[in-house]
């Protein structure tokens, strides 16, 4: 867009503001927002444009998986990454960083082989749910027995599942917005608990993606105390389709099972933050979050890498800014994401005292693609106000969406503990062909659509980080002093 249209066009978007406020607010005070916002849009428009011609997020995803690669918590390479981390930030010229140790799971994988051995012999890829515990040392061959949801399976009766492997074969549904993930992976995190309670001796399910590669996502699992712990594995989904087949010919179909896998005790992490400190409210936080932990499988780069990329990015470029926002811009790459928000966790205990002064946070943790709508969770009175605030961002492709975000992962937690967020979505119609196999490597992100998403954030960061919009209701302000 040639910048006398750009210029043009913001003028429109804010005579839209203007108007807006207007309704709700005295002339002059709609006049004083509008010169403040007239100010803040443009920088929002300049960051992104220059988020639209930099490499820089490119650069450092690029950097994350050739010098680091995968970073499973709790390993050697999960340590390296935190020093790679530092080392970066600091070399960004960020006001402030520091890490935060973090308690955290360790886990190996070890080797997974499986094989399905009457009546038709054919082996099979797999690989071990994310904590799952080992098979016995000679393996388990067993019948096994078909679901196809965890609901179907927690309906069974026991008699159909005692002495079996379980084969949960939940297929997941392709969206640009990733809701067939959200329904198919209870079967992952719970479905060994289910199977065990019902004399399950372990647990095979379809994988949680939308690929057709023969090849398997792994995942976190859960165990439950007291509840007996059996081995737990995702096959790819060809293998997947390979076993209906078999079924549809003869029921009694054996699976041979062999894991190593092996839990090691707790480990130390570290919790990764960066900080533009605010002008002139300093103490105020906007969040700007990624996870830096990945699987194993791949080498991490749409998960989480595209994420820590992307928020780093932004945050820079607001640091290079002539005249800094208002509140502090503080980017955290958060520990242990992906064996259950454990960063995340420690972040906000760690943090309590200052979650009041938590102006508003957001994450990055659903690949590379383009930011394509931006939702909110904030004061309902004031959301309006809020949306038409970011109008600027529609320049970039995004719509202004709903008032029922998470957040995302990591900061999912915060809104119960009265801290606003929003939701960046990005365009995830193919991230779950690649989320949590193999096949997660830098190839897979497209520079354009990454400096995209970079651009989004860029603009939220910093009109979040200039706005004067109260984002709590009142109520929870009293209730927190």
């Amino acid at each position: 867009m040639k910048n006398y249209q750009r210029a043009s066009l913001v003028s429109a978007l804010l005579f839209t503001i203007v108007g807006c406020q207007t309704t709700a607010t005295s002339q002059s005070a709609a006049s004083s927002l509008t010169l403040k916002h007239a100010d803040d849009a443009k920088i929002s428009l300049q960051l992104a444009k220059q988020a639209l011609a930099s490499k820089l997020s490119y650069d450092i995803v690029e950097s994350l998986t050739v010098e680091v690669g995968p970073r499973l918590t709790g390993t050697d390479k999960d340590i390296i990454a935190v020093d790679w981390a530092m080392e970066k930030l600091r070399s960004l010229g960020f006001d402030n960083v520091y890490k935060e140790s973090v308690q955290v799971p360790a886990w190996s994988r070890g080797t997974a082989h499986a094989s399905i051995v009457s009546p038709y012999e054919q082996p099979l890829v797999i690989t071990a749910l994310g904590g799952s515990v080992a098979t016995p040392a000679n393996g388990i061959q067993a019948p096994i027995v078909r679901f196809d949801s965890l609901e179907s399976l927690s309906n069974a009766d026991a008699e159909r599942i005692e002495g079996k492997v379980v084969f949960l074969d939940h297929k997941t549904e392709r969206h640009i917005s990733g809701k067939g993930y959200g329904e198919a992976v209870a079967g992952r995190t719970r479905g060994a608990v289910v199977a065990a309670q019902k004399g399950a001796l372990a647990i095979v399910i379809r994988s949680i993606g939308t690929d057709h590669d023969r090849m398997a996502h792994t995942g976190m699992m859960r165990y439950e105390e007291r509840i007996v712990k059996i081995p737990a594995a995702a096959m790819s989904n060809p293998d997947a389709d390979l076993i209906d087949a078999m079924l549809t010919r003869n029921p009694n179909i054996v699976l041979s099972l062999n894991m190593t896998a092996e839990n090691l005790g707790i480990a130390t992490s570290y919790n990764v933050i960066a900080e533009v400190t605010g002008s002139s409210k300093p103490d105020e936080i906007v969040l700007l979050g990624a996870h830096l932990d990945s699987w194993d499988e791949g080498t991490g780069a749409i998960d989480d890498g595209a994420g820590v990329a992307i928020v780093t990015t932004a945050a820079k470029l607001i640091q290079d800014l002539p005249q800094k926002p208002a509140r502090t811009i503080r980017v955290i790459l958060y520990a242990a994401e992906e064996v259950g928000i454990v960063g995340g966790k420690a972040y906000a205990k760690q943090h309590a005292a200052e979650l009041d002064k938590h102006y508003i946070a957001a994450e990055s943790d659903f690949g590379a693609g383009p930011v394509y709508r931006i939702d909110f969770n904030v004061n309902p009175a004031t959301f309006e106000q809020v949306k038409q605030q970011h109008i600027a961002m529609t320049l970039n492709g995004v719509e202004l969406g709903n008032n029922t975000a998470s957040g995302g992962p990591d900061v999912s937690i915060l809104p119960a503990l009265g801290v606003p967020v929003a939701s960046l979505n990005e365009d995830g119609t193919d991230y779950f062909d690649y989320h949590h196999t193999p096949n997660d490597t830098l190839d897979k992100i497209d520079p354009k659509k990454l400096a995209q998403s970079t651009a989004a954030y860029a603009q939220f960061a910093y009109m979040m980080a200039q706005s004067e919009i109260e984002l709590r209701p009142v109520s929870a302000q009293k209730s927190e002093h």
